[in-house]
């Protein structure tokens, strides 16, 4: 594994940690709409991509992450690499703000806008041999297209379910989501538009959150 993504999961694993123990932190940094909007408080836009809700969801969002990976950092290095990663945790929070900018009370963590960056690049870039192991069950893998339509579809399942409010950035995968796919389509547009077809599958959940969200009217 290179070098920045050992350190990367190695700082995030840390702070959540920490996190979790002192609930002062965890309020101080999680991203909160009345704080960032009325406190001007925008340092909370990158560092809730470094808390976690529990040891799962840090897991999950760190697995990914190092399943998904490889092929970015071979095409893009270790700056686009970081680009990816840090762009998109804070566009996916930004988008996060815009869809909940009437709720004072909203709050979110999870590095989950920045997996999700990866995720789309990573597909954008080779969408049927980027695989992904099941956790726990490493000999059994699903294309990197089929686990990112799943991936999307449980968060957007549970970003529109009724009440729901478990504090992870669902909302942040959208903007994340974007950022990863645009970057790549500027970079290597070839190779995007070539994968289209698996890219709109994975992406399925999203525009449906999209029209939840800007026809419907029902999130923000």
């Amino acid at each position: 594994m290179d070098t920045i993504v050992i350190i990367i999961i190695a700082v995030t694993c840390i702070i959540s940690y920490l996190a979790l123990n002192d609930m002062r932190m965890f309020e101080k940094y999680k991203f909160n709409v009345g704080a960032i909007l009325h406190r001007k408080e925008y340092f909370r836009l990158l560092t809730a991509g470094f808390l976690h809700a529990d040891f799962m969801h840090l897991l999950l969002n760190m697995y990914v992450l190092y399943m998904f990976y490889p092929p970015i950092m071979a095409a893009f290095g270790v700056v686009g690499f970081l680009i990816i990663y840090i762009a998109s945790i804070l566009l996916g929070n930004l988008f996060s703000l815009l869809i909940y900018k009437n709720q004072s009370w909203y709050s979110a963590i999870g590095a989950s806008g920045g997996v999700a960056g990866i995720i789309f690049a990573s597909v954008s870039l080779n969408p049927v041999f980027s695989k992904i192991g099941i956790i726990f069950i490493p000999f059994l893998s699903i294309p990197g297209y089929i686990f990112g339509l799943l991936y999307f579809g449980y968060s957007v399942y549970s970003m529109l379910k009724p009440r729901s409010n478990d504090n992870v950035g669902h909302a942040a995968h959208l903007g994340g989501a974007f950022f990863g796919l645009i970057y790549t389509v500027i970079i290597y547009p070839e190779d995007a538009i070539h994968n289209m077809f698996y890219l709109l599958i994975m992406s399925l959940p999203l525009i449906y959150l999209a029209y939840e969200i800007f026809v419907r009217k029902r999130i923000g």
